[in-house]
């Protein structure tokens, strides 16, 4: 299990990955004035691991994943969903995965093929913006925690295009 958890007083979407005894697994620097909506997730020692980034161009909200400098996926919301969000996470070749539940209060799963192979919760944790992040074994952990961060980015930006009431 993994823990996505908020930094309180950092400027930007800042979070710290830790594992489930708490140490420190990796840091994401959400890039708060990054016109491209664009997070880098950096390993202990500060070098650069993975990015998400919004891509300016695209029929629908579209998150590209790079992984060690190589575009891992494409986290792209479904169109024509009624009643729920779902998200794609297109990965190069046929196992793409998707990412379904209530994606707006982060209680989900992501699915390959029909079985579930991640699990997102925040239903549990009492503090603002933690996820508990259940991997299952053979699937790349920094994948689904980049996919995590960009759907956070996505629906950020959706609640930040709607006019307040």
């Amino acid at each position: 299990m993994y823990l996505i958890r908020e930094r309180f007083f950092a400027i930007g979407d800042d979070f710290d990955v830790l594992d489930e005894h708490g140490a420190k697994l990796y840091h994401v620097d959400g890039k708060v004035f990054s016109v491209r909506g664009r997070v880098v997730i950096e390993d202990p020692a500060g070098e650069e691991v993975a990015s998400v980034h919004r891509q300016l161009i695209a029929l629908r909200p579209t998150y590209e994943i790079r992984i060690g400098g190589e575009t891992a996926a494409e986290v792209r919301k479904k169109l024509f969903t009624p009643f729920r969000d779902k998200f794609t996470i297109d990965v190069p070749g046929p196992d793409d995965l998707e990412m379904k539940g209530d994606l707006l209060d982060h209680e989900y799963v992501i699915e390959q093929d029909g079985e579930q192979v991640a699990a997102v919760s925040k239903r549990w944790l009492t503090v603002r913006d933690t996820y508990a992040v259940q991997v299952a074994a053979g699937v790349n952990p920094l994948l689904v925690i980049a996919s995590v961060l960009a759907l956070d980015l996505a629906l950020d930006r959706e609640k930040d295009a709607k006019p307040s009431d």
